[in-house]
């Protein structure tokens, strides 16, 4: 069952009125859903998948900082800080050199490539099967982290607002997924390339009124404040343990690895890259966004500090994903929690337009082979990816609600340990289509995949009695995609043999 909510304790007093909080929501996303409407004028179904290749490498750049940090990140990794200090920077740090090979080995190649899906390049090394699997992976690790980061908000956004007036969790979710859906369905990539950036500066802006106000109302500069934060501990960065799945190598390798899969492999992050006109522009977008995330999410490591330090002295015993929506609802100024409230719908939409847009993508070119075979008229082509739209809109609905019971106080760490289980076997795929021009059959890759990640499972579950002391973090990803590539070079040699 869900966790128990710190916003029950409180009388209708002690928050903003609800309906004001609603006015100003429903002001922002018609605001969006005008500006998306704006922009997909005449949109077709290449400006929906790559933009019409029209993109200003610039705009992406800044709109991926939203996607790939989330409303996750901005809840999450704040409240988490009163737990593990500063140690989440250590895999932004190897965030760093995944991007690196992302836009200098990756990017390279899908531009030569010059289809809609990244998985097209898979399909041209090792054969159909390959590439479909390719997709199926993306498919399952993006609807479980996309619906894993939308509960998350859907979680505050419920305490702070829909509860309150007496809304249902699963009615107010539909609401929001329905207004998600209209504005994404017909300008695609087009849209959401605008839009994220609209949605990123909003989100940057909300951080960093929520930093000066929680410091001011602390009486603190801004040095005063970092040597009482390093005092308490909560600065704590490097992991020294080597035996401590929180070592900073294990760490920076996962960093490396959770970066070059989640992003250089995920056809939604790509698909936004793809949509820059030139190779070198779409290189520069990555190496901008790999220097920005490192900026960003030390900021958001700052005010996970200045939060841990307030709610310290204020006695407020909230924790973990919701100390922040805490005490900017019961402790600030109400502009701010309008503010807030803005900033934390920025941060869901990103990943969630971005989702449903490379989910049905992937789809209609990877299983649907819109490239491949005969030619659809552009109508055809239409009706079909506006049902696969919807249809991939209600499933993360669904998943939602499942999230509603697997409650946890720190989301950001089970999307991650999601990501390396699922991301896995898509890794190995890459690093064997790399390596390999063998054709796969579908038995092969179905079973090389599947194995990959039961073994990963089995050695995450039991490793505390095999290995006693030493931990395996989230470098399980790099495991599990040795894993596959084992088996898939196992099996194409018995093949040949």
């Amino acid at each position: 069952m869900a966790l128990e909510s710190d916003f029950d304790k409180l009388s209708a007093e002690e928050l903003m009125d609800e309906l004001s909080l609603l006015i100003w929501l429903l002001g922002y996303l018609v605001l969006l859903y005008g500006l998306a409407r704006w922009r997909s004028r005449k949109a077709s179904n290449q400006d929906f998948f790559v933009g019409g290749r029209q993109s200003s490498w610039l705009m992406v750049a800044f709109g991926m900082i939203g996607t790939s940090l989330s409303g996750v990140t901005f809840i999450s990794v704040p409240g988490s800080v009163g737990t593990i200090g500063f140690s989440y920077l250590q895999i932004v740090l190897g965030h760093f050199l995944g991007y690196a090979v992302v836009a200098f080995i990756l990017i390279p190649i899908y531009y030569r490539e010059g289809k809609v899906s990244i998985y097209a390049w898979i399909e041209s090394r090792v054969g159909l099967w390959g590439s479909r699997m390719a997709s199926v992976l993306f498919i399952v690790a993006r609807t479980l982290g996309a619906s894993a980061r939308l509960y998350l908000v859907f979680r505050v956004l419920q305490d702070l607002v829909f509860g309150p007036l007496g809304l249902a969790f699963e009615l107010s979710s539909l609401l929001i997924v329905v207004l998600i859906l209209l504005y994404t369905q017909h300008g695609g990539v087009k849209t959401i390339v605008f839009t994220d950036c609209l949605q990123t500066a909003t989100m940057l802006a909300g951080l960093i009124c929520c930093l000066v106000i929680v410091l001011k109302s602390m009486s603190l500069s801004p040095l005063a404040f970092w040597c009482e934060a390093a005092s308490m501990g909560l600065t704590r960065l490097w992991g020294v343990d080597p035996q401590a799945s929180d070592h900073w190598i294990k760490q920076i390798l996962a960093g490396a690895a959770i970066a070059l899969a989640m992003t250089g492999m995920d056809q939604e992050m790509m698909q936004k890259t793809l949509s820059v006109a030139k190779l070198k522009d779409a290189q520069k977008n990555m190496m901008l966004l790999a220097l920005c995330m490192q900026v960003v999410v030390f900021v958001f490591l700052l005010l996970g500090a200045a939060l841990s330090m307030f709610a310290l002295k204020q006695g407020i015993t909230a924790q973990g994903d919701r100390l922040f929506p805490f005490i900017v609802m019961t402790s600030m100024p109400e502009w701010l929690q309008v503010v807030f409230l803005i900033a934390l719908v920025s941060a869901l939409l990103p990943s969630a337009d971005g989702a449903l847009t490379a989910l049905t993508s992937s789809v209609c070119h990877d299983l649907l082979g819109f490239e491949r075979g005969k030619v659809l008229p552009e109508q055809s082509r239409q009706i079909i990816r506006l049902r696969v739209h919807l249809a991939f809109a209600i499933l993360l609905l669904g998943f939602v609600w499942v999230f509603r019971y697997m409650d946890q106080a720190s989301m950001v760490l089970l999307i991650l340990k999601l990501a390396a289980f699922t991301y896995g076997p898509l890794m190995g795929l890459f690093l064997f289509a790399a390596l390999s021009k063998q054709a796969l059959a579908a038995g092969q890759v179905v079973l090389a995949c599947g194995l990959s990640i039961v073994l990963s499972l089995t050695i995450d579950y039991f490793q505390a009695t095999w290995f006693e002391t030493w931990r395996i973090g989230l470098e399980i990803l790099v495991i599990n995609a040795l894993i596959c590539t084992s088996f898939l070079f196992a099996f194409t040699k018995k093949t040949i043999s």
